[in-house]
């Protein structure tokens, strides 16, 4: 596979269970990271047409098959975490960590972005699956952000743009985010302080967030919360291979420490088909699976 000369760096061969949350995952063909935008764009401009790519975030909500992933996995850097504001707008780069937005907002005195402490992962994931916590969701602060496409070029979306759901949005996957730009609403900085810690405190009293595990695996349906249904069809603690079922919060898969993505998988498709046989819903995963078996 020849690919373009960058100024950022290629890993071949790259063990992708060393950067998941889950700790699974057979290796991505190649890592890109690139220096700036600028070298992105280049990338995208001059590699093969007919190249998979896949973007990582930090692979908090994410389960990378055994098989690995062919071609390109492309992972935004430094580079894009940057984060500043005006009086009317909040800048973050999409390689952001949430959290990091969050302590932002706090030492600004900017309220209204106090869910994002309770997420884990990047801007440029919660935009993807227009994550949310406690209450709101990244579409309701969200003005408008900036992508790439595949073909390198520069896309500009307004909120309204993007066609919102629960945990999804209506764009291409022909797209690559690469900053957002959140409402800006000042308040006390103690008042904020105090609900993002309320948050943290109620996330490690209730999410088994000490083990190697995602964010929730599966969408909550229409007028269900996912975990009780997975509670009520007895699957609380389930175990196969080395995942399991949290007995802390059953909505959470973890890896044991011997899991294989198989196991995990698995173990989900076995929640799922309980849960059927149990209430007659179909859970929807919300953890995305990609890569080969």
């Amino acid at each position: 596979m020849i690919l373009p000369e960058v100024r950022g760096s290629y890993r071949k061969n790259f063990k992708l269970d060393n950067v998941t949350w889950f700790g699974v995952g057979g290796p991505a063909d190649y890592l890109f990271k690139p220096a700036d935008i600028e070298d992105l764009i280049f990338f995208l401009q001059n590699k093969p047409k007919d190249l998979p790519l896949t973007v990582l975030g930090v692979g908090s909500n994410l389960l990378v098959r055994d098989g690995g992933i062919r071609g390109v996995v492309i992972r935004l850097g430094r580079s894009f975490t940057e984060i500043s504001h005006t009086e009317n707008e909040l800048m973050v780069g999409a390689g952001a960590l949430d959290i990091n937005v969050s302590k932002y907002c706090v030492e600004n005195g900017i309220e209204g972005l106090e869910f994002l402490s309770g997420i884990p992962g990047v801007i440029g994931a919660a935009l993807a699956m227009n994550a949310g916590a406690y209450g709101k969701e990244t579409s309701d602060v969200l003005i408008r952000l900036e992508a790439v496409d595949h073909s390198g070029n520069i896309v500009y979306l307004n909120n309204n743009d993007c066609g919102f759901k629960y945990r999804g949005n209506s764009l291409s996957d022909d797209l690559i985010f690469t900053k957002a730009y959140f409402k800006v609403k000042f308040g006390v900085k103690e008042d904020i302080q105090a609900r993002v810690n309320q948050i943290q405190d109620q996330r490690e009293e209730t999410q088994p967030i000490r083990s190697k595990t995602s964010g929730s695996s599966f969408r909550n349906p229409e007028g269900h919360s996912s975990w009780k249904l997975i509670d009520e069809a007895g699957c609380r603690g389930t175990r196969l291979g080395g995942a399991e079922v949290s007995s802390k919060h059953c909505n959470f898969l973890i890896n044991t420490g011997e899991a294989t993505a198989k196991d995990i998988e698995d173990l989900g498709e076995l929640v799922r088909s309980k849960v059927l046989e149990n209430s007659g819903i179909l859970l929807n995963w919300e953890i995305k699976i990609i890569g080969e078996k």
